[in-house]
Order: C-alpha cells, then sequence, then structure tokens
C-alpha cells in the first residue's frame, strides 16, 4: 500500500509539474488566452518556445497539404500561437510594443538565450527612450517593480520583456502585455469597460489592469503606432466561457466584429475577433483552456 501511495504521489507531482493551462476563469468566464505570432520560419520558433521557455507544442487539424492548422505552445498562463507567414514590420512599431514573461535566473536566461545566436536587445530598448531607465547595466534594468528586466526579440521581431522573480515554481511563467500608444488611458478605460475589470497599478506604472494570469499595461506615445494585423504579433487573445453568450452580448453593445462568433471543430475552437480603438486584433477564443 505505502508502494503505491508512492507511486500514485509521484505520479501526481509530476503531470503537475508539467501540466501547463490557463489560470481559472474569473466570475465572469474570462481568463488570458494567448499571443499570436506571424513567423518565417515555424521551426525555429517552435524550438525557441520549446528549448528557451519551456513550452509544450500542441497541433491541431490538417490542411490539404498536411500541415497543422494550428500550432499552440502552451506555457505557464498563456499560449503562443503560430502562423507561418512573413511579419509585415516588429512589434515595437505597433501598438501591441511587447508581451512579458516572468523568470526564474536572469543570468541563466540570458546566457543560454545569447548561446543560441539570438539577441539581447535591452540596450536597442533604452537608447530609444528619452532618459535611460534606472539600473541600465546594458543587458539589463531594474523595472517598474524594482526587479531585474531585461528585453529580448524573436527572429521575425515580436519583443520580449523578461522579470525575474527568483520565487518562481516555474523557470518561466506568462506575465504582461504591453500596448504602446496615444491615448493610452482612454485605450485602458475601453479595456476595463470591456471586460468589467479594475485600474490596479503595476509598480510605478499606473495605467494597468488584471486579467487572471495576466497585467494587460498601457503606456503612451508620441506617435501613431501601426495596428496589429500582419505584423509580428499579430493578434492578443482572451479564453471566455461561454463565448457565444459574451458575443451576442458584445453586439448588443454596439461592438463591431472582424469575425463572428465561429466555431471550428478542426482544432477544437470556438473563435471570433474585434479590433481594439487603437488597431490592435482581439481573438476571443473557447477551448484554449483544454490544449
Amino acid at each position: 500500500m505505502r508502494i503505491f501511495s508512492a507511486l500514485f504521489l509521484l505520479n501526481l507531482l509530476c503531470t503537475t509539474a508539467y501540466s501547463q493551462m490557463l489560470a481559472s476563469f474569473n466570475d465572469d468566464g474570462l481568463t488570458y488566452g494567448h499571443v499570436h505570432l506571424n513567423v518565417a520560419d515555424m521551426d525555429r520558433h517552435i524550438q525557441i518556445l520549446e528549448d528557451h521557455f519551456g513550452g509544450r507544442t500542441v497541433e491541431k487539424g490538417r490542411n490539404a497539404q498536411g500541415d497543422p492548422i494550428l500550432t499552440a505552445i502552451v506555457l505557464n498562463n498563456t499560449l503562443i500561437a503560430l502562423s507561418p507567414r512573413e511579419p509585415t514590420m516588429p512589434s515595437r512599431q505597433t501598438a501591441m510594443d511587447h508581451w512579458g514573461v516572468k523568470v526564474r535566473n536572469m543570468e541563466d536566461f540570458l546566457a543560454k538565450w545569447r548561446a543560441d545566436g539570438l539577441s539581447v536587445t535591452t540596450a536597442a530598448w533604452a537608447a530609444a527612450l528619452p532618459n535611460e531607465p534606472n539600473g541600465f547595466t546594458g543587458d539589463t534594468f531594474i523595472g517598474a517593480e524594482g526587479q531585474i528586466n531585461a528585453f529580448v526579440d524573436f527572429p521575425n521581431g515580436a519583443r520580449v520583456e523578461l522579470q525575474e522573480d527568483q520565487g518562481l515554481q516555474q523557470e518561466v511563467t506568462g506575465y504582461h502585455i504591453h500596448f504602446n500608444t496615444p491615448g493610452h488611458e482612454e485605450l485602458l478605460e475601453w479595456y476595463t469597460e470591456l471586460f468589467n475589470l479594475e485600474i490596479r497599478p503595476r509598480g510605478a506604472i499606473g495605467t494597468t489592469t488584471n486579467v487572471p494570469g495576466m497585467n494587460l499595461s498601457f503606456g503612451g506615445g508620441g506617435a501613431d503606432r501601426a495596428a496589429t494585423q500582419g505584423t509580428a504579433i499579430d493578434h492578443i487573445g482572451f479564453e471566455i466561457d461561454g463565448l457565444e453568450e459574451f458575443c451576442r452580448e458584445l453586439e448588443a453593445a454596439g461592438i463591431e466584429f472582424q469575425v463572428p462568433y465561429t466555431e471550428v471543430p478542426a482544432i477544437d475552437l470556438n473563435i471570433a475577433y474585434i479590433i481594439d480603438p487603437r488597431g490592435v486584433r482581439i481573438e476571443f477564443t473557447e477551448g484554449y483552456d483544454e490544449y
């Protein structure tokens, strides 16, 4: 009996350690879903997300050529979906400037990143600012929450902010998405009204809000940024429990859909798309939580 119990516990612990899933839904049936990247080299991006972010790749459906209809890499608290398409521009030129993760050990992460021939782009990011951030050392800086931060770019221009958190149980976990656009305060208000959220500062950044599993941060900019569709970060996604009814409520509130509620059995997903007031494409999904 003791042997059986020990084996059962070991199996449970291993399963828990490997399982990567979205955060639990809130009372409104909302949790964060995914970031969707356009990439020219699918295999390279899958390798990066698996080797450096600890991702687990899921492929759904097959097209006429036998290729997956959907490829998603499951991380802790989020998914990264990939489309085999050359992006029109890097994310830093769009209203969806970057997405962010927490890492347990910044030095180890950056050393492995460089060893894989990938770029640490913190210095280029800092050079574009009016004033260098506090504690800037070339590769890292002290971020808005007083922790060590850095920026890295994927080969096709999707920018990622890293924040060290030595208390993490995992090596990497999803953390935030960052909008950068004129009128960012109005955009924050639009998101809080859309999802019934409250404004909650993240460290020194006052214009942020939270959905389960993800912080949404909003920063200003001196010039308009490009819309996201077709770029390195094509769109962001929110997982909705009861998506069809949610879409009916948005339609009744006057929200215009780019793609109405659609069931896609081939990939075990229900979807819908809208565009936010600054051109960020948003996908609503139902089913990613089972991936």
